[in-house]
Parts: C-alpha cells; structure tokens; sequence
C-alpha cells in the first residue's frame, strides 16, 4: 500500500477569494472618519451625547388674579362671634336632651329637661290655691253687693256692711296672691327646661341622660353645661397683624379669605373690626374679618388665611391662571417658548402669553400648572439637551 507524502501538500493562494486580499486604501479610512465624526457631531448637537447643563429648574404655578394686588398677608382662625355653653338655672338630674352634635336649633326651643316632680307638684298645689281663692272672692263679692243693698234699706248695721266689704277685699288680695304664686311654682318648673338662647348649632353634646346637672358644678360628678352651640351666621376670620404692618389695614376693606379645608375656594370678606389693643407678647393686633357670604361647610376654629386687598375683586379675578416668570421665557421673532423638563431633557415647546400679573406672567396655552420649565434659559440649554437641576 502506498504512503501519501503529506509534507508535499501546498495551498493554492492564487484561488483565495478576492475578498480576503482587499486591502483598505486611505481613501477608504477618510470617509469612514468623516461617517463617524458627522454621527458623533449629529449625536451632541441634538443632546444625546452632550454634556449636562446645570440650570435652575422651576415648576410652572397657578395664581389668582387678586394675589397682584395683595397689600398683606395673615393667618388666623374661624371664631363665631356668638357662642354659648347652655346650662341650667337649677341643679337637677338630666332625664331628656332633644339634640346632638350638628342639631340646628331655634331660639327658644327646648333642648333638655331636667328631673322636675317636686316642682310641677308644687305648681299644681299653687293653681289649687288660687282656684280655692277664686271661689272665696266670688262668694265674698256676693256678700258684699247684697249687704249693700241691705244697707240701703237699712236692714243690716253699719258694721256688718264693713265686715262683708273688708272680706270682699281680702279675697280679692288673696286671688292676687294666689296667682303670684302659681307663677313662682309655674318659673320653678320652667327652670328644669333648658332652652336655645338664640338660633344655632350645636357644636357639643357635654351631658347625657342621668347626669347631674348644675349652674355652679359644685359636685364634682356634676356637669355645668349640658351642651355648647354657636351662631353660623356671626362666623368670622379672626387674625393676627403685626404692629408695623397695620397702617395697610382698614374697616370695609375688601378682603379674600382661604381656607386650609377648602384650599379650592377662595372667599370674599371685609374688614369688620380692628380690636383697639395690642398684644405686646405677639407685637400684634387682632383684626376681625367678616364673610361676605356664609358656605355651610365653614366651620368654627378652621384655620385660615386672610388677603388684604388693594381693590375690590372684580367677576374676571376669580378664575385661577396658569403664570410662569418672564425670565423663564425665550422669544424668536413673534415665537415665544419655554423650555419643559422631561425626563431630565430640555424639551422646547411653544407658548401663548397673556397679561401681566403682578410679578408673572399668564400662561394661556402650551403648558400646564405642576410642570417643570427651565427657570432662565441659557445659550447651552437647547431642545433635547440633558438638564441637571437645581430647584428654585
């Protein structure tokens, strides 16, 4: 058998593909160069590649119209002018409460009653006395008017028209006395219903049936008052200013009032008093503001924030507008843009620019209140361009 001879073996170059001989000319490195350069170039003038710009970074806000022309600011609570902790004028066991917290109640109206036997007793024992005093008159005057009579003809003496006069006479005093004293006994059982001094609400309940009630709450398990109420329509702001800044305020000056439980409604007030002292531990003075009109969702001690008013609000100030600052505007002929904050990039998107307010302007299209704008666009800051923020 033959042996093959592998040292013999050659590879055929000349049939290598002509691929595998190509040679890259310097030509060929020249456009590749400018290929990668134009992408890189492409890659920071559009941001993706660009460094950082570290900028001020603001959120686009929303305003009223009035806040331009605020002279001064305060905070203070909701206080009803009218208020009272009802109790009784007698001591006795509580035995009915007609009302609860939130009751709206009458002048007038009875809201409990109090354990009273003794003196509907004492009442009934009084207008039997003078029933009793009644007929005792009726039969004295009967007396009386036929002794008269007598008298004329001379039938009865002197002295017996004398006695029946001065019994007629004492039994006339003695109805008058009797019905004095049917109404002391009448005022004692009036004293156990407790009463509604004036229209209002009930803001606590602080008795319940069996409890002992008191006007001076002597005992010590005894309660002085059954319940507390207030007048919903003497409710007003009251706030704190400081001494130097009083001169701002004046009665009837208009006023806006905001609530920290109503932060979408903003309500019309007025000065109603600046109380005529100081408080020298505050270096302030209390000034009253009152509602221009009462929402039943307004409550006692809400806090709240008082606006002191240049002029009167008009009907076109009360909508809130979209405002950013001046600064944060760029204009391009009669193009006005800001620039949006998207995903830490610089996003440039047109605007429409209404009237001045105060320090801001009204945003009417083009972004919204929440979103983040640049605060002060520079040359580095361009569409797409990644943004490091510094809050303002």
């Amino acid at each position: 058998m033959a042996t093959t001879d592998l040292s013999k073996l050659r590879i055929d170059k000349t049939s290598a593909s002509p691929v595998a001989g190509r040679r890259f000319s310097k030509k060929h490195y020249f456009i590749l160069g400018a290929v990668v350069f134009a992408l890189l170039a492409f890659l920071v003038f559009t941001g993706v590649l660009a460094p950082s710009v570290k900028t001020e970074v603001t959120t686009v806000s929303q305003m009223y119209p009035s806040q331009s022309f605020t002279l001064l600011n305060a905070s203070g609570y909701v206080v009803a002018q009218r208020k009272a902790a009802v109790a009784a004028k007698i001591t006795g066991r509580l035995v009915e409460l007609k009302v609860e917290e939130g009751s709206r109640i009458l002048k007038g109206q009875i809201i409990a009653r109090l354990e009273a036997d003794d003196s509907a007793a004492a009442r009934n024992q009084a207008a039997a006395t003078r029933e009793q005093a009644s007929a005792e008159k009726i039969d004295a005057q009967l007396q009386f008017e036929r002794a008269k009579e007598l008298l004329k003809s001379e039938y009865v003496s002197k002295a017996d028209f004398d006695a029946a006069e001065a019994r007629y006479n004492k039994a006339v005093a003695g109805v008058v006395a009797a019905h004095a004293a049917l109404q002391a006994a009448q005022v004692a059982v009036d004293y156990s219903l407790i009463r509604a001094p004036f229209d209002a609400v009930v803001l606590t309940k602080n008795a319940d049936i069996g409890d002992i009630v008191s006007p001076l709450s002597a005992a010590a398990s005894a309660k002085a008052a059954v319940v507390t109420i207030a007048d919903m329509g003497s409710l007003q702001v009251e706030v704190d200013v400081s001494e130097s800044s009083i001169q701002k305020v004046k009665i009837g000056q208009p006023c806006e009032i905001l609530l920290d439980a109503l932060p979408d409604k903003r309500f019309r007030g007025a000065v109603h008093m600046i109380v005529p002292t100081a408080d020298r531990t505050k270096a302030s003075i209390m000034v009253k503001v009152r509602f221009e009109a009462i929402d039943s969702r307004i409550l006692p001690e809400m806090s709240a924030k008082v606006a002191f008013l240049e002029r009167q609000v008009s009907a076109g100030d009360e909508t809130p507008r979209v405002v950013i600052r001046p600064s944060s505007v760029t204009t391009k002929g009669e193009k006005q843009s800001v620039f949006l904050v998207r995903e830490d990039r610089a996003v440039e998107t047109q605007v429409t620019i209404g009237q001045h307010l105060g320090d801001y302007l009204e945003v009417l299209s083009g972004v919204k209140a929440g979103e983040k704008i640049v605060a002060k666009p520079t040359a580095s800051v361009r569409n797409g361009v990644r943004i490091k923020a510094e809050e303002k």
